[in-house]
């Protein structure tokens, strides 16, 4: 039998000679610059951190919660821009840990890591401690059902400053049936709820990532900001929210813990 570990490689990029790729399986998983923290190669990782640098003033610290660690890549970008800031890594992998640890640049001593289950590391967590939490909970190629009900929303909700919000990376097929039953379940809970993705993939001619914002406070997300930045990105995107988002979601039902199995975590 194949070990955790062996699955896992780290393999440098043929095009940008500093950027290192992390393969689980043989699927890129993250990607990390090891000269320029700032460089953002997937485009579900740089609409995620146009969100950061929209969620407050440029430079200013804030006290982030990575639910899924990777690379790390995002935690080494927040580092770079927001020097300061405290961010607590919670990676459910060892394997994972071991390898970018040892093989990549150092992180910050901001930056700790945990190796835990996200789940039962937000409900440890202490109440409206968080500016950020990062969602990024993958066990080959599916988010586990534990992290997409509504009651891991509000679990997720209460770590949460007044101000905070939850960025999800949703990956889904067409219909983005997945999708829209993750976003009528984090309306369940939040108060402004946006999502970001690359037109065609809400048009239903292509597969890939999809990401989803959240905050408590209605009003809070910086919807015209998101817009902006997905219009420039290299793989332009759109922003839904409000009317677009109500007929993007339609019927769709919040998930609970019922409807989830106990092992499906």
């Amino acid at each position: 039998m194949e070990r955790e570990a062996d699955r896992l490689k780290l393999v440098a990029d043929p095009v940008r000679r500093s950027g290192r790729l992390l393969l689980a399986g043989g699927v890129e998983q993250s990607y990390v610059d090891v000269a320029d923290p700032r460089y953002l190669h997937f485009e579900y990782v740089r609409r995620m951190a146009s969100v950061a640098d929209a969620a407050a003033p440029a430079r200013a610290a804030l006290s982030v919660l990575h639910l899924g660690g990777g690379a790390l890549t995002l935690p080494r970008y927040l580092a770079a821009t927001r020097r300061g800031s405290t961010q607590l890594v919670v990676e459910r992998n060892p394997a994972v840990v071991e390898l970018v640890t040892r093989e990549l640049p150092p992180l910050p001593p901001e930056v700790r890591v945990r190796i835990d289950d996200a789940r039962a590391a937000v409900a440890e967590a202490p109440a409206r401690a968080y500016d950020l939490v990062f969602g990024d909970i993958y066990r080959a190629a599916r988010m586990p059902g534990h992290v997409r009900t509504v009651e891991f929303a509000a679990e997720v909700a209460a770590t949460l400053r007044p101000d905070g919000i939850y960025l999800v990376n949703l990956t889904d097929l067409p219909p983005l049936v997945a999708t829209r039953v993750q976003v009528a379940t984090m309306r369940a809970v939040f108060a402004d709820v946006c999502l970001i993705a690359d037109r065609r993939m809400l048009r239903g001619r292509r597969y890939g990532n999809l990401v989803l914002a959240a905050a408590p406070r209605a009003g809070r997300l910086p919807v015209g900001r998101l817009a902006t930045a997905a219009v420039r990105d290299p793989l332009p995107g759109t922003v839904l929210h409000g009317a677009t988002l109500d007929a993007f979601v339609a019927g769709s039902l919040p998930l609970t813990d019922a409807d989830v199995r106990p092992d499906a975590g």
